[in-house]
């Protein structure tokens, strides 16, 4: 890696990452569908019903996620909306009214997390319904320039719609992971008339469906991961470019590496959206690299450091 990087560079090359990584994602959920079309006895009427169904469900999921991620997000957090009257967040209000007129976004809704880890996350499906989130130790542990950075990291993540990329990735996270639970079931009992069916063309079908359904949360769960740790270098360069200060966000993120509290308000689930690891999962496995949910800290630091 060159020792600077300029930073819309660094945009370009992670947004076509993302498109290919969503590519994948399709290509999985269609070899998923055609699966399950073949094993509930192809495009006959029971087969349809069958997808129907299933295809009702996940339209329901998908609109209540999509619709109300804001609003549970918060809620699973203990997130507490701020005012910019009160004098305790007033340089926070200041800090995110600066930065959203040096990026022409509209002011995001501002809330805390009291908490003594130093991190932060957006949330929303859209600039106009976006929040922002950072813990209390984000607040007195950082210095303002550093804070500054944070908050361009997370304003980044809502300009370029990421909250919406992570929150259509997760629903067919989702999608794949009932596809593939459903597979497995029917391949589990089909095994007890296996024998009627025709020739051994359905018994390697059924091999190959229960191979596919048990890797599939795996599978499904590494791309999601992989495209919330290139949006994360995207913010990272896009907060330089707000900011005009890499060496601001750099600077918080060394905090943050040396910071090994995690954060009791965040899990599994919502790990992907802070703007470090808030779970703090440090030990060495051979598999950390495509399951983590951030890229490593020290190598976003680098490439900070190294920012025209």
């Amino acid at each position: 890696m060159p020792a600077t990087m300029d930073f819309y560079k660094q945009i370009s090359d992670n947004k076509r990452m993302t498109y290919i990584l969503f590519f994948a994602f399709f290509i999985l959920i269609g070899i998923l569908a055609s699966l399950m079309a073949l094993l509930f006895g192809g495009p006959n009427i029971y087969g349809l019903s069958y997808l129907f169904i299933f295809g009702i469900f996940i339209i329901i999921y998908a609109l209540v996620s999509y619709y109300f991620c804001d609003s549970i997000v918060t809620l699973v957090s203990g997130a507490i909306e701020t005012k910019s009257d009160d004098p305790k967040f007033k340089q926070l209000h200041n800090i995110v009214e600066e930065m959203c007129i040096a990026s022409g976004m509209k002011k995001p809704r501002v809330f805390v997390i009291v908490d003594t880890a130093i991190n932060a996350f957006a949330t929303g499906r859209d600039p106009e319904h976006a929040i922002i989130c950072v813990t209390t130790g984000a607040m007195t542990l950082l210095t303002r320039d550093e804070l500054q950075g944070v908050i361009a990291h997370e304003l980044t993540h809502i300009k370029n719609y990421d909250i919406r990329t992570m929150t259509i990735a997760a629903i067919l996270v989702g999608v794949a992971v009932l596809m593939s639970d459903l597979i497995l079931r029917f391949t589990l009992f089909s095994r007890r008339d296996s024998d009627s069916k025709n020739g051994g063309v359905f018994i390697a079908l059924l091999i190959f469906a229960l191979i596919l359904a048990a890797l599939t949360p795996l599978i499904a769960n590494g791309i999601k991961l992989a495209v919330s740790r290139k949006r994360e270098y995207m913010a990272d360069a896009g907060s330089a470019e707000m900011t005009r200060n890499p060496l601001g966000l750099a600077s918080a993120l060394e905090k943050i590496a040396k910071d090994i509290e995690p954060l009791e308000a965040a899990n599994k689930a919502t790990a992907h959206m802070y703007i470090s690891d808030p779970l703090k999962n440090t030990k060495g496995l051979w598999l950390k690299g495509m399951f983590a949910t951030h890229p490593d800290i020290n190598s976003r630091i680098q490439i900070l450091r190294g920012m025209k």
